[in-house]
């Protein structure tokens, strides 16, 4: 096979990738070693950015978001029994963010592609990127009990931490940024309608909490818990009771309860890859870096990456200069240190380390009472959280 960019993963970036490149009229192949149910399956977070609803709007790939989807104005914080919304629109110039799944995101984006786009395979296992430093990358693939090789230009990895796609880069050009946190998060989806309106971030002296929806009927709900802790260990009960302490507020309100359909760990990691590209092999999303979950960037990061690789392709092709091409690790990084930076101060604020201190917990305070005592500070929190510029 021969195309001009071979896709490693069809996950949210590798799908929105193969999009942007089919509507810029440059062809791709997307090689996926699960099969289609699985990928549409597979549950993540979805709150996406100002930045990612439009790009997936100009993509003709917002209809069913635009229906669906949840579009958030703030998020509230909680501390010390108190409650402080924060105004996105307000603070902003007018952004916003979108509660909108990225199971949810992939399905519209498989089914464009499949009507309109090049190949889309499934149960197509990469063996290895081959040839990077030259001008034909070269993919050896498994698809249905047989081998075969896909000759490219360009190869994008989006085959996650554990992919192909970043195991080819040479360890003498590779370096690893890693950390990872001694807590994790026990999420639930319970079947009954979310408490609040907007997502409520709860600092409490036990551990963090958050209150999040999927749809108008359905919660999502988190807490933080020891790093080793197996979902199983929590009963139905114990969940509730223990988020109710977390939100507690000196008004009335109440969380309410709903029959508890799914549970899973969430562990809390930072990582990033540089370079993010090596020769005619790039990388996009969580094959190049990952975020804890408190910032809400994953899935955003992502799409940041994917524009900046099509951008700059587009502009080699009307130019002929490779220049943004040469530059796209740099201008990824930037971004994704950002981002890296707003999810750790995000995680740090809100949860508590097990070997913390009163003075700790007194610091953590004091940055929450800054968030809601300076517009500055606020305003800061809400240009992170609604996303980072996308050129």
């Amino acid at each position: 096979m021969r195309t001009t960019v071979g896709i490693i993963g069809a996950g949210p970036a590798g799908l929105l990738l193969a999009r942007l490149l089919h509507r810029a009229g440059i062809d791709s192949v997307v090689l996926e070693s699960r099969d289609r149910a699985y990928v549409e399956h597979r549950q993540r977070a979805g709150i996406l950015e100002q930045g990612t609803v439009d790009v997936l709007r100009a993509a003709g790939a917002g209809q069913r978001m635009d229906r669906e989807g949840l579009r958030h104005d703030g998020i509230e914080l909680r501390f010390d029994r108190r409650r402080h919304r924060v105004d996105f629109p307000g603070l902003t110039g007018g952004r916003s963010v979108m509660v909108y799944a990225q199971t949810e995101v992939c399905k519209d984006l498989i089914a464009l592609q499949l009507e309109e786009g090049g190949p889309l395979l499934f149960e197509a296992e990469a063996l290895a990127v081959e040839g990077a430093e030259g001008d034909r990358p070269r993919i050896p693939f498994r698809h249905q009990g047989r081998e075969d090789v896909l000759e490219c230009d360009y190869v994008v990895g989006c085959d996650g931490f554990w992919g192909v796609a970043r195991k080819a880069f040479p360890a003498a050009v590779s370096r690893a940024f890693e950390r990872s946190y001694p807590y994790a998060w026990l999420g639930i989806l319970a079947d009954v309608a979310p408490s609040h309106d907007e997502l409520v971030y709860a600092r409490h002296d036990r551990g963090f909490a958050l209150l999040s929806m999927r749809s108008p009927s359905i919660s999502r709900l988190y807490l933080q818990v020891p790093a080793e802790t197996k979902a199983e260990e929590w009963s139905d009960d114990e969940i509730w009771a223990e988020l109710e302490r977390r939100f507690e507020t000196d008004d009335d309100w109440t969380l309410e309860r709903g029959p508890i359909t799914q549970k899973s760990v969430t562990p809390m990691r930072s990582f990033v890859h540089e370079p993010m590209r090596h020769g005619r092999l790039f990388l996009a999303g969580d094959a190049a870096h990952i975020v804890p979950p408190t910032g809400a960037k994953g899935l955003n990061l992502a799409v940041g990456d994917v524009m900046t690789f099509v951008r700059a392709l587009v502009h080699e092709r009307e130019t002929g200069s490779p220049g943004l091409l040469d530059a796209y690790s740099a201008t990824c990084l930037r971004r994704v240190w950002q981002a890296e930076r707003f999810s750790y101060d995000m995680t740090t604020l809100l949860h508590r380390a097990p070997d913390a201190t009163d003075f700790d917990a007194r610091l953590q305070l004091a940055r929450l009472e800054r968030i809601a005592s300076s517009r500055a500070a606020e305003t800061d929190l809400a240009e992170a959280y609604t996303g980072f510029p996308l050129d």
